[in-house]
């Protein structure tokens, strides 16, 4: 707990308590990549859905193509999901800090209405990351036998990944409710089309 013990002008008490609880920083490797893993997860199949409205626009006809880049970014989502898997830190509890999240990402996105942009896993959210990771890779593969609409059927898949990374890494109650409903729209159209 930080506090003031000096007197506020005017004031005939000390100063309230400024902040409290404990934050942890801890250096994961990796640079860049180990302190903004959670978004590179959440948001690199969200680039091959860019990639593949790019590639309708500019009329590219080679719709199997697409069906490999999907299989590569779920492959890379797979190996960051292991390194976090593997650089999480099972003796990290609520006691050191953080409440017990580890590789948190942390910032204002809407300050009038009080929404951060907050991401962290603690050990129930680790495995569930790690196992939407290698089924997202597992399905990518299954993906094979889908002939029909590829261009739909690749871009809703990234976007339906986009969505359960971010429901699993979220800290945040208004940044869940986003992406659980970006989870929805390509699961609708994923079954009802596909």
């Amino acid at each position: 707990v930080v506090e003031s013990d000096s007197l506020a002008p005017g004031a005939e008490e000390p100063g309230r308590p400024a902040a409290m609880g404990i934050h942890a920083e801890r250096g994961y490797g990796l640079g860049f990549i180990g302190d903004h893993i959670l978004s590179l997860l959440t948001f690199l199949p969200l680039l091959g859905v860019i990639a593949i409205f790019i590639a309708h626009i500019v009329g590219y006809s080679d719709d199997k193509k697409l069906r490999t880049l999907t299989v590569i970014i779920q492959g890379v989502n797979l190996v960051l999901a292991c390194w976090l898997f593997w650089k999480f830190d099972t003796s990290f509890t609520k006691m050191d800090g953080n409440d017990g999240y580890q590789f948190i990402e942390h910032g204002v996105w809407i300050r009038s209405l009080h929404i951060e942009y907050f991401m962290g896993v603690d050990g129930v959210s680790i495995s569930m990351v790690f196992l939407t990771a290698l089924i997202s890779f597992v399905g990518a593969l299954a993906s094979f036998s889908v002939n029909d609409q590829l261009k739909g059927y690749f871009a809703m898949y990234n976007l339906l990944v986009t969505g359960m990374f971010g429901v699993f890494v979220s800290l945040d109650l208004f940044m869940f409710y986003v992406f659980w409903e970006v989870m929805l729209l390509p699961m609708y159209f994923l079954i009802g089309i596909w």
